[in-house]
């Protein structure tokens, strides 16, 4: 097996680096749930522009830690079962159909040949625009930007903060140190300048917002930031490629479920893939059941997060947001439509 990737790790990404709890039994069966070192969140608070909030218990709950961490952690573990990890990018894939194999065409190592390709590149890739993607051409209005912070935040407390278009998320990471994390929009940041002007202009409006950025010790001298962030309707095969994760659909920050929702699809997809070779289905068979599978665990849940998305980002729909939050059973439901069980 063979892991392509672009950069060096340990490094960081633009992520709300919450985990759902519903992918902790998977990963204890497979050695590689990271005993230490994280917090655990087990309460939800929403607050309005104008500064309303309302507080509720997360009753499946989750885990916060670094995408920093997580990830190099996962890369050392892909390690020590025998990975070959290249760093580099792909400038090409392509299926060739009488050989019934990819070429992966790397920018410095030449060329791979494979029986499968999996598509695990996150939100957005050259890949795309080779391929001809739909959502690719259309630009997104969405912008992200993400500091590690610290600030005196409840340990066990993930929240989401209304602003004008837009919110944001903080909650404990490892270390002592909070993951403050935004979605904005582009237009914003054209029509004030600057990330620190959009912030002093916009999020400082919610009053629980101006608090973190005026009291909080910014632990960096600049955020990691990205553009071009899609939440439209993506395929979980094209060009037979598997695509896993973002790749194949990205569920609204806000939902909280990216990371759970990748580990997922990425279960389903071992099985298909084992079977494939072990009991010698084809591979229409395999992209059949690929596909049915993604479609059943997670079709709704992001067709749903985009719903939900709307209630956030505008002065009356966040009032209404925080008030249908502190209705314990309707926000218990919201919740569970846009999450799975543990697994």
């Amino acid at each position: 097996m063979v892991l392509v990737e672009k950069k060096q790790y340990p490094f960081h990404r633009v992520c709300g680096e919450y985990v759902s709890n519903e992918v902790v039994d998977f990963l204890k069966r497979n050695n590689i749930y990271p005993n230490s070192g994280h917090s655990e969140l087990n309460e939800f608070a929403l607050t309005s522009i104008a500064g309303k909030k309302a507080t509720v218990p997360l009753e499946l709950g989750g885990f916060g830690i670094s995408r920093y961490n997580f990830d190099f952690f996962l890369f050392k573990k892909a390690q020590e079962v025998g990975v070959h990890i290249v760093t580099d990018a792909v400038d090409s894939i392509s299926y060739i159909d009488d050989q019934d194999e990819f070429v992966i065409d790397l920018r410095k190592s030449g060329q791979l040949h494979s029986k499968i390709a999996i598509g695990a590149y996150g939100k957005r890739s050259n890949i795309d625009r080779n391929m001809n993607r739909p959502f690719f051409s259309r630009l997104s209005p969405y912008i992200g930007v993400k500091y590690h912070i610290k600030y005196d935040h409840p340990i066990n407390q993930v929240a989401l903060h209304n602003f004008e278009g837009g919110y944001c998320g903080i909650n404990a990471i490892e270390e002592g140190k909070m993951n403050l994390c935004y979605l904005g929009e582009r237009s914003a940041l054209k029509k004030h300048g600057s990330i620190p002007e959009m912030e002093r202009n916009v999020l400082h409006r919610n009053p629980y917002l101006k608090k973190i950025f005026m009291e909080a010790e910014f632990l960096w001298e600049k955020p990691e930031v990205i553009n071009e962030i899609s939440f439209e309707t993506k395929k979980p095969v094209e060009g037979h490629i598997l695509m896993c994760g973002d790749a194949a659909g990205m569920i609204t920050p806000l939902c909280g479920n990216g990371m759970a929702m990748a580990i997922h699809s990425s279960n389903i997809l071992v099985e298909d893939i084992s079977n494939y070779f072990h009991k010698h289905n084809d591979r229409m068979q395999l992209e059949k059941s690929y596909r049915s599978k993604w479609n059943k665990l997670f079709k709704t849940r992001l067709s749903i997060g985009r719903t939900i998305q709307n209630l956030f980002g505008s002065v009356w729909l966040s009032e209404l947001s925080v008030g249908m939050c502190k209705i314990k059973p309707l926000s218990r439901y919201l919740v569970s439509l846009t999450h799975g069980k543990p697994f």
